[in-house]
């Protein structure tokens, strides 16, 4: 498909509509309103709520186009399917995500130093009373972001670039963002920088479904170098979820729970996608407010919806469902809200 200028955006609230209700008692305490649609490959709009052509930042969801050019190029050649897992991750740091990031960076001949995503804690427990108990400091291989950086050190090694890979106009963010606006079919409106300090290209929210339902209709050994190369991503999520997320993550929950039928990948301010193999569909959706339970709650709904999550799996009432406090007595529930999913 041809990219195509996209039109003047709609705010965020713009069109927004309701899709996760919190209730406590018998009155409902909070709405979260949203944009979500579910796409073909062909770009034909199956299903949509709120409005397809919101533009947005899609923050972290889109890593597994950020890593598109890696392995299309054949700078990944060589790396296990579990690396190619972790250059689409939001890791938690746990010792298995920062242990095969230290080790990507030394077969690369690299150092924590040369990563360019700044040093954040570690959402893993375990590694984060580590260096408490050993009194280190959480290093930029602790960053959420870190497979991913590791993913643009090795492309950048193939393209030969200068050190500083995350400026806009460096050969390997040009490489993404060329990749970004091929997949989505639009030019991309313009850029923020993300937390990591990569630049985070903007899109409609219909840019970023068409794009998930390519990942879900793309075949290995299928197809051209891209399409192949997203199949192998897509594919390595599904086959690790673990190195994705971590344990008690949503997208490691979710992806374990649909048994390799889906890749699930949220983003900050609450982007969540997922791409439906079997069906050759892809899902976007965005809630306006930007609060991550009702990102998980919708994208559960609509998992169970299109049938790739069975409704009795524990997994879903971590989601949507009843509520407890910290006595374990139930206080409210967690629901979709009338006319979603």
């Amino acid at each position: 498909m041809p990219k195509q200028d996209s039109p003047g955006p709609a705010t965020i609230a713009q069109g927004a509509v309701p899709m996760v209700e919190l209730w406590r008692g018998d009155r409902l305490e909070s709405v979260h309103q949203g944009h979500a649609v579910v796409m073909r490959a062909d770009g034909k709009i199956v299903e949509s709520w709120g409005r397809p052509d919101v533009v947005i930042y899609p923050r972290s969801s889109c890593k597994m186009v950020q890593a598109l050019p890696l392995v299309e190029s054949g700078a990944a050649k060589g790396l296990s399917t579990a690396q190619l897992a972790l250059a689409c991750a939001s890791h938690q740091a746990s010792a298995l995500h920062v242990g095969m990031v230290t080790r990507w960076l030394d077969d690369l001949g690299l150092s924590d130093d040369d990563l360019r995503c700044g040093s954040a804690p570690p959402g893993d427990i375990a590694e984060r009373d580590r260096l408490i108990c050993t009194h280190a400091e959480p290093c930029q291989s602790h960053h959420e972001c870190s497979g991913k950086h590791a993913g643009f050190l090795t492309l950048n090694r193939h393209l030969r670039g200068g050190s500083e890979y995350v400026d806009p106009d460096h050969p390997v963010q040009r490489a993404v963002r060329d990749a970004f606006e091929d997949v989505t079919g639009q030019r991309s409106p313009g850029y923020g920088i993300d937390g990591c300090s990569a630049p985070n290209f903007a899109t409609e929210l219909q840019g970023l479904g068409l794009t998930m339902a390519r990942y879900a209709a793309a075949r290995e050994g299928v197809g051209d170098l891209r399409a192949q190369a997203m199949a192998q991503l897509r594919n390595a999520m599904m086959a690790h979820p673990e190195m994705v997320a971590g344990e008690a993550k949503a997208c490691t929950n979710l992806m374990r729970a649909t048994k390799g039928r889906v890749a699930v990948k949220t983003g900050a301010e609450a982007v969540f996608v997922a791409m439906l193999p079997e069906q050759g569909l892809g899902i976007a959706l965005k809630i306006a407010d930007g609060g991550i339970r009702a990102s998980e709650a919708a994208m559960t709904g609509l998992l169970l919806r299109y049938g790739v999550l069975d409704a009795a799996d524990p997994v879903v009432t971590q989601y949507i469902g009843p509520l407890h406090n910290r006595r374990n007595m139930m206080v409210g529930d967690t629901r979709l809200a009338a006319g979603f999913a």
